[in-house]
């Protein structure tokens, strides 16, 4: 887990919301909903898991997320966004299902039906329904409460519900366009939040029914309460009108604002675009700005409607943009406008919070550092570390840090020169002096803090030449290892004691960060070496062998493995004289003698 993510965990709204996880090509590879963002995410990076989420978890590089103002509204949303970036690690919803409409059809007899396509055929459209069994069970009551025909073609005759009067009976009586207008606009006040009536209805019912110890019926009118609390929930995330809006929110605060754009597309929200920066004009007009670049600078498609938070000037707006402009103000359009807002001011707390988190990692932490040694606060930061094996190819590294962050411009590689065999203690004197030395000749900036990855041996050797060599005089601190590899203390002072750094603390983990970030560096520097040594050792030992010919044979052959197992005609080829390739061959499938 980088630290990115992170810090991104530990700044999430406890809201409901969907996440769409990211890989390092920025690809989007998982789509997810949760009740509550900030547990839901947390979870994939603690704990056990099974093979399928390990490998998810592995090629998480970043994540966003949307927040919601429901649970069912996560759920479409996350149908909508599946739909749009199809995922591979999304193995549901991928195929062209969908969540389920209530639909009155426009019929001369209309019907009420359960259908997964919403068409532009005149027909009413409610929903969708993410909870498929409520959907259902609400249309059942509904053909009790309201007899509209239930057939798909007309019968001859009428049929059982007819005297169930559940159907008027259309096949063999007349029922005029008025009769049916009036049941379908019943239906539509029901479905559209005109239900309470016949809940209550429904409780008098229950209640009626308990009392008579008559608890079956009692449940099922219990039941039938809940079916339809879940399906008359509102949700906002698909709109049934198939229109295309933009929705633009925007908040700002301490000089930065964010806006977020919902691209609601045949009614569906499928994507969000989301813009950081600094402004320094009135709020309101930057916005207004913002919007005209979006479509004029950035050629974004102009949809049907954009909509705009109150407050925005519409006037100027549509002067500057080829679409119709709204500032809605009631229903689900303001809901959505008030949502984009609600993601931009979450967006912008966000990223004040990374800024707070970050300065308390790094700047917070240099100057409790500098505190605890009692110097001033060490800004700048020099570490060395030394790597060799056994003595052979020994290399020292360095590495800066500038206010508690890695300036990787600034490090340094040292091979050593002047050291025989496994000296840790002259390695580190040579590299102290080749570096200082460097620094007063060139008056490059002094370190405020040095520090060793090592111990009182290897503060004592630096110390020695900094201070009876180069007469500089420049607080020097060691970090000692535990048996694990790990940063166990902080050594300062002549002769070293140990500094007390909790080991939950930001300064303790800067301390740390930096012995890590000197020692990969200084390993990544050896395993280079070590690997260029391995390849020109056993060519450059060869006679015959200079360097344009070496580099000609890996050039082809692409290694030395390569070169052993070729014949002596697949060298003669790229000009290798017949007697130097049998010499190459010779040499490098020489046996080597056996280890006692």
């Amino acid at each position: 887990m980088n630290n990115n993510i992170k810090e991104k965990l530990a700044v999430l709204p406890a809201q409901p919301g969907c996440y769409l996880m990211k890989d390092r090509h920025k690809t989007i590879i998982y789509v997810g909903k949760a009740k509550v963002l900030k547990n839901r995410v947390r979870s994939y990076f603690t704990g056990a898991h099974d093979r399928k989420t390990q490998r998810l978890v592995q090629e998480i590089t970043d994540f966003e997320y949307i927040v919601t103002t429901s649970e069912i509204e996560a759920l479409i949303l996350e149908m909508n966004l599946i739909k749009k970036h199809d995922p591979k690690y999304n193995v549901m919803l991928k195929d062209d299902k969908t969540y389920p409409y209530l639909k009155v059809t426009s019929e001369r007899h209309p019907k009420l039906i359960v259908t997964r396509k919403v068409k532009k055929d005149k027909g009413k459209y409610f929903g969708p329904y993410p909870n498929v069994i409520a959907a259902r069970e609400t249309k059942k009551l509904l053909d009790r409460l309201y007899p509209l025909r239930k057939c798909n073609t007309m019968p001859d005759r009428v049929c059982l519900y007819y005297h169930m009067h559940q159907c008027l009976g259309p096949c063999e009586f007349h029922v005029s366009k008025e009769t049916n207008q009036e049941i379908v606009q019943s239906i539509t006040s029901f479905l559209s939040g005109g239900h309470k009536d016949i809940k209550s209805e429904l409780k008098n019912k229950m209640q009626e029914a308990s009392e008579k110890l008559d608890f079956e019926r009692a449940k099922e009118y219990r039941d039938q309460i809940e079916h339809i609390k879940s399906v008359m929930e509102q949700q906002k995330m698909t709109m049934n009108d198939q229109i295309d809006r933009d929705v633009f929110g925007y908040s700002y605060n301490k000089g930065w604002m964010c806006v977020q754009v919902f691209f609601i597309r045949q009614g569906k929200l499928i994507e969000r675009d989301v813009a950081l920066f600094p402004f320094f004009d009135d709020p309101h007009d930057t916005f207004l700005s913002y919007i005209g670049r979006f479509y004029i600078h950035q050629n974004h498609p102009y949809p049907k409607e954009l909509l705009v938070p109150v407050g925005t000037n519409t006037d100027i707006l549509e002067g500057v943009v080829d679409t119709k402009v709204m500032i809605p103000m009631r229903g689900r359009k303001k809901e959505l406008v008030q949502l984009a807002m609600k993601n931009a001011e979450i967006s912008l707390e966000e990223k004040f919070a990374l800024i707070e988190r970050d300065e308390e990692r790094t700047i917070k932490a240099v100057e409790t550092l500098g505190n605890k040694l009692n110097i001033e606060v060490p800004h700048r930061i020099e570490a060395f570390d030394n790597s060799n094996i056994q003595g052979t190819d020994p290399v020292s590294a360095m590495v800066v840090f500038i206010d508690g962050k890695p300036n990787k411009k600034e490090y340094r590689k040292y091979k050593v020169k002047n050291v025989q065999g496994p000296d840790d203690y002259d390695t580190m004197r040579e590299v102290i002096r080749r570096r200082y030395t460097r620094v007063l000749k060139e008056e490059l900036p002094l370190p405020d803090l040095i520090v060793i990855d090592g111990g009182k041996g290897q503060m004592t050797a630096a110390l020695d030449v900094l201070e009876n060599e180069l007469g500089l005089d420049i607080p020097l601190c060691g970090l000692a290892k535990d048996d694990k590899h790990k940063t166990s203390e902080l050594l300062y002072g002549a002769p070293p004691v140990r500094v007390d750094l909790e080991r939950n603390s930001q300064e303790f983990y800067l301390v740390q960060r930096i012995q890590d970030e000197v020692h990969r560096f200084a390993i990544s520097f050896h395993r280079q070496l070590r690997g260029k040594g391995a390849i020109q050792s056993e060519l450059d030992q060869i006679p015959g062998v200079g360097q344009k010919r070496r580099r000609l044979l890996l050039r082809h052959f692409k290694s030395v493995k390569e070169i052993k197992e070729a014949s002596p005609e697949d060298i003669t080829k790229l000009g290798v004289p017949a007697p130097v390739a049998e010499t190459i061959l010779n040499a490098l499938n020489e046996e080597e003698p056996a280890e006692e």
